[in-house]
């Protein structure tokens, strides 16, 4: 198996967003995750997302995904000029400092509308607060309408992207992105620019790697899985992340099959099945790694620093925030033997935090064995990202001879001289 996280640190509008301050249309954003939030500044920024609507001819309230491709919105800087610690250090308040701005109100008194309005809501609750607002059955919304708790043209451009009537939408997850596109670079092309390599980049390489293995697959003994969670960032803890029951459940059901429809149709296989699979399986759990950098060497160990190109980084520590052992580690160099991949070596120094990964939750959950792996990279968490361009084709082949080679191996490492 290979585990992966498909999110990234972002910004999602608030429930309640639209505002209007000095002349500016604002929109209220909320910060998801541990972002580098100062690289957020003065990008040009757009909105994409999920968005539920009405289905006019059904009835059903159905969801959409958007990406609105043009730049929108942007969070402007102060000028250096008008702050007396502009040589020094750029800090903000990221409730009332980072708040992007969407254009501008072209007259006051929609201006003073709106201000007053914002004030209102801040005193009141629901849609119908306060003495004699009694409405009728047909009028009455538990909550206000997107068009009253968001910027009405933003709210019109994103129904006419999703080509629907603005009254239909019902709600949203909408969050902000760069709109800069990614892009190779360097003198030899060997860098890649982009926002959310942590962790795309271990979500491509591990489908590739599975599409890649299918033709060896009338040959296997086991069963080749990758699973891709969101909410690493924040912890892991939901229906859809690394620390819920999706991964085990999934397996379990898995283990009470016989893909044998006279007989799983009548019974099912003794839960043993899926405890013995465990102990004969392995997770890779694939997260982006700290590559080190030129102009901050000091924050790195000594002899374990990682380089952009050289290859996938195995994850080190004593403390189990990464869970590979040494077992794993034969087991990986064997792989990558094969697929002639080099690896590379990580672990923080004593005097640094060190961050986490699925990995632990995982092997814990699943008491099965896991290494943690991932590419290097630089500005980890930024809006915008640098990579390798080799050591995208690099994990690729080495999870592609994972998933084709692990059964034929696995058998061979034996721990503590115990042999089947």
């Amino acid at each position: 198996m290979v585990g992966a996280h498909t999110d990234s640190p972002t910004l999602r509008i608030k429930p309640i967003s639209t505002s209007t301050k000095d002349g500016f249309y604002q929109v209220g954003v909320e910060t998801y995750g541990g972002g580098i939030w100062h690289t957020w500044f003065d990008r040009d920024l757009s909105i994409a997302g999920r968005v539920f609507v009405t289905d006019q001819t059904t009835g059903n309230i159905v969801s959409k995904l958007i990406k609105i491709d043009k730049p929108l919105l942007r969070i402007p800087t102060l000028a250096i000029h008008l702050t007396k610690d502009r040589y020094t250090k750029f800090e903000f308040n990221k409730e009332t400092q980072f708040r992007p701005i969407a254009g501008l109100v072209t007259n006051n008194k929609e201006a003073n509308a709106t201000s007053e309005k914002n004030e209102d809501e801040e005193s009141s609750s629901g849609c119908c607060s306060g003495e004699g607002n009694k409405l009728s059955t047909e009028e009455f919304n538990t909550i206000k309408t997107v068009i009253e708790r968001h910027n009405k043209q933003l709210m019109e451009m994103v129904a006419e992207q999703l080509a629907v009537d603005v009254k239909d939408i019902e709600d949203f997850e909408l969050i902000l992105y760069d709109t800069n596109k990614s892009c190779i670079g360097g003198l030899n092309d060997e860098f890649i620019f982009s926002p959310r390599l942590d962790n795309q980049v271990s979500c491509y390489c591990s489908t590739t790697g599975l599409i890649n293995s299918i033709g060896l697959l009338p040959k296997q003994t086991g069963i080749q899985l990758i699973s891709l969670f969101d909410h690493e960032e924040i912890g892991s803890l939901s229906a859809q992340g690394a620390d819920s029951s999706f991964l085990p459940n999934i397996l379990e059901r898995i283990c009470k099959l016989t893909f044998n429809e006279s007989i799983d149709t009548k019974q099912e296989l003794s839960s043993t099945f899926f405890l013995e699979t465990m102990a004969k399986s392995f997770l890779l759990s694939s997260d982006m790694a700290h590559g080190v950098h030129p102009n901050y060497g000091e924050f790195y160990d000594a002899l374990n620093r990682p380089r952009i190109n050289e290859g996938p980084v195995i994850k080190v520590n004593a403390n189990q925030r990464y869970v590979t052992n040494s077992a794993g580690i034969v087991l990986l160099k064997k792989i990558a033997n094969g697929a002639k991949t080099p690896l590379q070596l990580f672990v923080t120094r004593n005097d640094s935090p060190c961050g986490s990964t699925i990995g632990p939750m995982l092997s814990a959950k699943l008491g099965v064995r896991t290494l943690d792996i991932g590419n290097p990279q630089l500005s980890m968490h930024s809006c915008r990202e640098t990579g390798g361009t080799v050591d995208i084709g690099t994990l690729v082949t080495l999870f592609e001879q994972y998933f084709e080679r692990y059964n034929e191996l696995e058998p061979k490492i034996l721990v503590d001289g115990i042999q089947d």
